[in-house]
């Protein structure tokens, strides 16, 4: 390096250089970094998908019914819970407070976890039709006692979906003409 830059520049340039390396080894650790989950909507009533969907092997289609026109995948009324849990788990505060809406006929409000935008259209039975397996949007939900947006539905995710499975990715196959 010669002795003397002409106004600096030499010495600005080692300083961008530093300042470059530094930045491309922060990323590096960044990208290593695994991104932690965000945390889980808080439910009414604790429902492990673990237990039941991985640890029983019950089928999603059990509890998530997919009434016409298809789009929606819903929950089952607490009165279907308790025909395992009259006898599962009595005593139990959380079983409990599920017997007390399955014997008033009350709704059981779950927070959504994932939810579509209204401009898309998108049916859950075409998807399942397609031999989409239900982890592909939502990740590893046998392994997991709490759900949190873990799959990737947003327009870039859909899309690379779709080529992956060599979909239609015209605009019009998910959404409506203006």
């Amino acid at each position: 390096m010669p002795s003397k830059c002409a106004k600096g520049i030499c010495e600005s340039m080692r300083i961008l250089f530093q300042a470059g390396w530094l930045a491309a080894s922060i990323l590096v650790v960044a990208a290593q970094t695994p991104k932690q989950p965000p945390p889980p909507p808080r439910q009414p009533i604790p429902f492990s998908h673990k237990i039941h969907a991985g640890k029983l092997e019950l089928k999603c289609e059990l509890c998530h019914l997919n009434p016409d026109p298809g789009e929606r995948m819903g929950v089952v009324a607490a009165s279907s819970c308790m025909q395992c849990h009259s006898e599962i788990g009595i005593g139990k505060p959380a079983i409990e407070k599920l017997a007390s809406f399955a014997k008033n006929n009350r709704e059981i409000r779950w927070a959504r976890v994932y939810e579509i935008p209204t401009d898309v259209l998108f049916s859950h039975r075409a998807h399942l039709a397609a031999e989409n397996m239900c982890k592909d949007c939502h990740g590893q939900v046998t392994e997991r006692d709490e759900l949190y947006l873990e799959g990737d539905i947003s327009m870039g995710g859909c899309i690379n979906c779709h080529r992956t499975k060599q979909a239609s990715i015209d605009c019009t196959f998910c959404h409506e003409e203006p």
